[in-house]
């Protein structure tokens, strides 16, 4: 509520989702562990809360964070747990926009029918460390928003304009999605970065 009283733009929340919160896809994931996906689930419910609370205080986008998906695989164990851990969390939750972000690497092979189970709105995928997530985006329904992680989070790459534009209209280009439905970010946060140099990638993102 405060943030959002210092702005006009819209204030996002991000929370580390259930998969990863319990513990599955770790080296002692929940096919090898079954404490794991007690805990997957667990997380689930109780993170339901918060979102509902997010929703409550008005929060309107809400990011779901699940670096450990890139795991998943074709594991359909794996799978079948990351789907009903994603439907626990968003039960009866309404009103903010919901994505998940995948980060790290790749998870294309989960598949986008396990990732986007749920109505998300959006999909946020990391596609610097993650350069296969490209299959993702071109499988997602052509009425789900991609936000492409196209700018490395580490100071001194490349942060000419071109890749984020190319992106930009490639992601639009899928699903008939179009470019009102495609946003651009970091492929991943700018938290190990100083403040000038994580603001100067802010400005060349934005430009």
């Amino acid at each position: 509520r405060i943030a959002v009283g210092l702005t006009t733009r819209a204030v996002k929340q991000v929370v580390l989702g259930p998969y990863t919160a319990g513990g599955a896809g770790s080296a002692a994931g929940s096919a090898r562990n079954p404490a794991a996906e007690q805990a997957t689930l667990a997380a689930a419910e109780a993170l339901n809360g918060d979102l509902r609370a997010l929703a409550s205080a008005g929060c309107p986008v809400i990011e779901i964070h699940e670096p450990a998906s890139i795991a998943i695989g074709t594991d359909e164990r794996e799978r079948v747990l990351f789907r009903e851990a994603h439907r626990r969390l968003l039960d009866g939750v309404d009103g903010p926009h919901l994505s998940p972000a995948i980060t790290g690497g790749n998870a294309d092979a989960a598949g986008i029918e396990t990732l986007l189970s749920e109505p998300y709105a959006s999909l946020a995928v990391d596609l610097i460390a993650g350069p296969d997530n490209w299959r993702l985006v071109a499988r997602a329904p052509g009425d789900r928003g991609i936000v492409a992680g196209v700018m490395e989070p580490v100071e001194g790459s490349d942060d000419r304009p071109e890749l984020p534009v190319w992106a930009a209209h490639y992601a639009g280009s899928t699903g008939g999605r179009g470019l009102a439905r495609v946003g651009l970010g970091t492929a991943g946060g700018l938290h190990r970065l100083s403040w000038p140099v994580a603001a100067l990638k802010l400005r060349r993102l934005g430009e």
